[in-house]
């Protein structure tokens, strides 16, 4: 189905492709930066889905509605790897380690709380059912990208709820 979009709504398309460009280029660089195999993991699951955001949203900006049905189960992929139990009985040269993480960590957990924002704000500016549909399914990948690091941090010990 072919769309046509206003200069506003290709501008707000335009500020969510430059932001998953900047998450696809977080996530490839922090994926090889961190010291946990497990968190390394995540990371790469949460990149392969970014890049498939940036792919419906160039979608999009071409004048289609792109298909969701095969990003749908992308999305959990992170989320499952974030849940696992882990030992938070940690030696002290883990503790370097996991400084380093917990920053990655603190600053992904950040930037997809404001992509996931983005995406909000987005959303209601748009016309045709069809984008808003593909910016609402995007919108809770980011989410639970967001939730797979807080799980992981919390089951690390970074990320404490009281």
């Amino acid at each position: 189905m072919d769309i046509t979009l206003s200069q506003k709504e290709r501008l707000l398309l335009e500020d969510l492709k430059s932001q998953e460009q900047l998450c696809i280029e977080k996530y490839t660089a922090y994926a090889n930066q961190a010291q946990d195999v497990q968190l390394k993991q995540i990371l790469s699951a949460n990149g392969q889905v970014e890049r498939s955001h940036l792919n419906s949203v160039n979608q999009l900006l071409n004048g289609q509605i792109p298909q969701m049905n095969q990003q749908q189960n992308q999305g959990n992929a992170g989320q499952a790897m974030g849940n696992q139990s882990t030992n938070t009985n940690m030696n002290n040269a883990q503790n370097m380690n996991n400084f380093s993480d917990k920053s990655i960590c603190s600053d992904l957990l950040g930037t997809e709380k404001y992509v996931s924002g983005t995406y909000d704000t987005a959303i209601f500016e748009f016309r045709d059912t069809g984008v808003r549909d593909v910016l609402n399914h995007i919108q809770k990948e980011e989410q639970k990208h967001g939730e797979a690091i807080f799980q992981y941090m919390e089951n690390k010990g970074m990320y404490q709820v009281h």
